[in-house]
């Protein structure tokens, strides 16, 4: 499945562009919205947190969702 880009979209060429993507970042992170966040993300990402390996946005969304919650 091909996902719709959304914009800011690179190349970045104005300091503008950048600083806007990482407002649109830090926006997300801050709305504690795991949905919101795991947009940024491909399907098939895969992160690693100390011990912990995550794959997929479903799994990311489950892996905020629970570290939001004991914070």
């Amino acid at each position: 499945m091909m996902e719709k880009p959304r914009p800011p979209l690179p190349p970045f060429t104005l300091a503008e562009q950048a600083s806007e993507k990482v407002r649109l970042a830090e926006d997300a992170w801050n709305s504690r919205d795991a949905d919101r966040v795991s947009l940024a993300y491909t399907i098939d990402s895969q992160w690693r947190n100390r011990d912990t390996f995550i794959t997929g946005r479903a799994e990311i969304i489950a892996f905020l969702q629970q570290k939001w919650l004991r914070e």
